[in-house]
């Protein structure tokens, strides 16, 4: 195995590290904000059987708006409204850990504590997909462009021209013309025409 290939299993290895190490910490991060955001609903009358509906709501749009926001052009207009769902998803998730803690007898220092989980959520679907966009894009076979090779790229002399310079060109047959003699005129005569008399 060479350099390149142990370079390229390095790579590899500790992509995948990170990948398990996003997972895991994207899942307490969901399993945190789930159990917050489900109290919040069952606070705010939802029934216990549908309670788990909601936070599935909120940070499942997270991570949906996140993939979207990392796969579409940047100036598309998609690009823009998964933004602002992103933005509003995130807005939702934070304020409602934080209020959930607050509600349940928690200080304001509660309530930022409460936060962290939803943030780190949105954080590691972020890089969760970027260590996806970077994987296919190393994946991905390199085109490499071949300028075509000129007589002064390689320093090799171009034989065929060599010939051609050195061959003379053929001269050009000489053209004959045929010049005929101008052909002389006799000069016109007076004719004597006999004009008829009344007398025959």
């Amino acid at each position: 195995m060479d350099t390149a290939d142990q370079q390229s299993s390095g790579m590899r290895w500790a992509r995948w590290s990170a990948v398990l190490v996003l997972i895991g910490i994207g899942a307490a991060a969901f399993v945190l904000s789930f159990a917050a955001l489900q109290d919040l609903a069952i606070m705010g009358g939802t029934p216990r059987g549908l309670a788990w509906l909601f936070p599935v709501i909120v940070d499942g749009t997270i991570i949906q708006a996140t993939m979207a926001v990392i796969a579409l052009p940047p100036k598309s207009a998609e690009h823009k409204w998964f933004s602002w769902i992103l933005v509003g998803g995130a807005a939702v998730s934070v304020s409602s850990n934080s209020v959930h803690a607050y509600l349940t007898g928690h200080s304001w220092g509660g309530a930022l504590l409460a936060a962290i989980p939803p943030l780190a959520l949105l954080i590691d679907t972020h890089g969760l997909v970027l260590l996806r966009r970077a994987a296919q894009r190393d994946s991905a076979p390199a085109v490499v462009e071949t300028a075509p090779t000129t007589p002064a790229d390689t320093g090799a002399p171009n034989m065929a021209q060599m010939v051609t310079a050195s061959t003379p060109a053929p001269a050009p047959a000489p053209v004959h013309t045929l010049h005929t003699p101008p052909r002389t005129v006799a000069p016109l005569l007076p004719v004597a025409v006999p004009i008829p008399t009344g007398g025959n």
